[in-house]
């Protein structure tokens, strides 16, 4: 598939304060885009804007709130004159059993992974439609494969993945592309905040290779800005998730077999897990919605 070259393009990051959107912000901006940047940590936005090596603004605003998105929507196309991408990045998590989860916690990984990113399309998508753009969803493996002790993920990140491939029908004959993103563990600040709970840092490692490894972010970003070049349909991070797409039908009733023996395994450790948002993207959401409520 031939590539768009993303010299003077105007790419949307959100997310963009740390990890995926961080740095494929700084890669985008090296070949020639032009950055916005949108997410809740608005100093570190603001440092990630000064690095970058070519025009930038940032934007603090919950990707949850369609009048904030709207308002972002038309702020950037007032700045920059249009939007030719947009990458609907952010995104928490948190881990442990369903039943012993916090409601709230659990409801917000559903909130921002899945409509956030709904939100985010809404607002974009009648520019996107100006510049016969590209939209480009982060998924996970968790959208290809259930796991235990990741309900809320598992359910948002498969959630978005058939959302954006409804999104894809819909909108292609207008000459708007959607894409789907797709990772394994990555080496971000949310897998590092999940790996501080020795239970879940131990199941990730007795998963089976290759998905019981954590990858660099690096080859991983590196591969999304080739399928934004291309306008790709689907994007891998690491090479061998496009073999599990074959064999996504026979996971579940796998994993539940496996991991029923993995549970039991684990039980008597389970109590007290961290029942909260993982990592400095969990902590920066949480704060922004304290600070909203006072």
């Amino acid at each position: 598939m031939s590539r768009v070259g993303l010299e003077g393009q105007v790419a949307v990051v959100t997310g963009a304060a740390r990890g995926v959107g961080e740095l494929l912000a700084r890669k985008l901006s090296a070949r020639g885009a032009r950055i916005a940047l949108v997410g809740l940590e608005e100093d570190a936005l603001k440092e990630v804007s000064g690095r970058l090596h070519t025009d930038s603004a940032h934007w603090y605003a919950d990707v949850t709130d369609h009048e904030a998105m709207s308002r972002v929507a038309a702020e950037v196309k007032e700045r920059f004159g249009k939007v030719d991408i947009v990458v609907a990045n952010a995104g928490v998590a948190n881990g442990g059993p369903f039943a012993d989860s916090d409601p709230v916690a659990w409801r917000r990984v559903i909130e921002v992974n899945l409509i956030g990113s709904a939100v985010t399309a809404r607002a974009f998508l009648p520019v996107l439609t100006e510049s016969r753009g590209y939209l480009l969803q982060v998924a996970s493996l968790a959208a290809i494969t259930p796991a235990p002790m990741m309900t809320a993920y598992c359910a948002s990140k498969s959630g978005v993945e058939a959302y954006a491939h409804s999104l894809r029908a819909e909108v292609g004959h207008r000459g708007v592309r959607v894409g789907v993103a797709y990772l394994s563990w990555t080496d971000t600040d949310m897998v590092r905040g999940a790996d501080q709970d020795d239970v879940m840092r131990e199941l990730r490692q007795r998963l089976p290779w290759p998905s019981n490894k954590t990858y660099p972010l690096g080859p991983a970003v590196d591969r999304m800005v080739a399928g934004i070049e291309r306008r790709s349909a689907h994007v891998y991070g690491q090479w061998w998730l496009r073999g599990m797409q074959g064999v996504r039908g026979y996971l579940p009733a796998l994993i539940g077999t496996v991991g029923q023996r993995e549970m039991k395994r684990f039980a008597p450790r389970l109590q007290g897990m961290r029942t909260g948002l993982v990592g400095a993207g969990g902590a920066a959401d949480e704060e922004a919605r304290a600070t909203h409520r006072n």
